[in-house]
């Protein structure tokens, strides 16, 4: 192989004699990159100024949010067991809301899941809109949710579980569909090639290809609906949020920081042991949080 520090000028002129495209732009190209950037500038500069956006503001804002970390700082000790068990219990909810709704999704994304899979479901007309119902209720924000079902099932957690479950069952039933569709076919026409009928087949072929995959993904969503069902308890849904909107409306900002720090320590072992199971399932035991 030539060294490439050996080539000439002459050659390096007549390679960009040769490829022109390569080493230069089109006007096409040019006024392309000027327009994007055109848009792109004058987008920024719009949300800006739409949202009165200066330095004034935000050195201000970080000098009253100081002012609030000042008052939450030392946390507070709660004096008794009885009183530390509120916030314990409250956060012992929000897991329960976290983990039902998941449950739930799951239950109804699994079925979903195979009707939207093109290699299963070859009636097209039929897994359009399937695929469509899918993202439909991928369109609803868990927040909306949580407060419609508010209105339908009143304060609780009841709220928050169904608008975990309704929010999860489009996002799931589309990455188990797309889980579905890229799996091995030989495993697939092995198992047929024994007489096996089409229940069969999933059973045997499509589910344990798929199944590691799936768990991966509904642990990812327990361990991502554990934070947003903090979120929902703040709009009434129950749940350690329901108790840290209350303390904010009291201003009791030292009980927010010790509120704030078992969150924190919850979310840290719901994320450690959900990775650890995740590295178990797909067979990567070398996690490490």
């Amino acid at each position: 192989m030539r060294n490439p520090s050996h080539v000439t000028p002459q050659e390096i002129a007549a390679a960009k004699a040769r490829l022109t495209l390569a080493f230069t732009e089109t006007p096409r190209q040019k006024l392309i990159k000027l327009v994007g950037w055109s848009i792109f500038s004058a987008l920024t500069i719009y949300t800006l100024i739409a949202f009165n956006f200066s330095p004034e503001r935000i050195w201000h804002g970080l000098g009253k949010l100081g002012f609030v970390l000042s008052f939450m700082l030392p946390p507070y000790v709660w004096p008794s067991w009885e009183l530390f068990m509120e916030p314990v219990i409250a956060i012992g909810e929000t897991l329960a809301m976290a983990f039902l709704g998941t449950l739930g999704a799951t239950l109804i994304a699994l079925p979903l899941g195979f009707l939207g899979a093109k290699n299963i479901l070859k009636v097209e007309w039929l897994r359009f809109g399937v695929r469509r119902g899918f993202d439909t209720l991928r369109a609803f924000e868990q927040l909306v949710l949580a407060l419609i079902f508010i209105r339908a099932f009143g304060l609780g957690p009841l709220a928050g579980i169904f608008a975990i479950m309704v929010s999860d069952i489009g996002s799931l039933s589309k990455l188990f569909a797309e889980a579905i569709e890229n799996v091995e076919k030989k495993q697939i026409e092995g198992v047929q090639a024994t007489g096996a009928g089409p229940l069969q087949t999933l059973r045997l072929a499509v589910l344990p290809q798929v199944l590691p995959v799936m768990l991966s993904n509904v642990l990812y969503y327990l361990e991502s609906n554990t934070r947003s069902a903090t979120i929902l308890g703040i709009v009434g849904a129950g749940g350690v949020g329901f108790l840290l909107y209350d303390r904010i409306s009291a201003n009791n900002w030292d009980e927010v920081m010790s509120i704030v720090i078992l969150i924190l320590i919850t979310v840290y072992a719901i994320d450690s042991l959900s990775g650890w199971l995740r590295g178990k399932i797909i067979g990567k035991n070398d996690y490490r949080p």
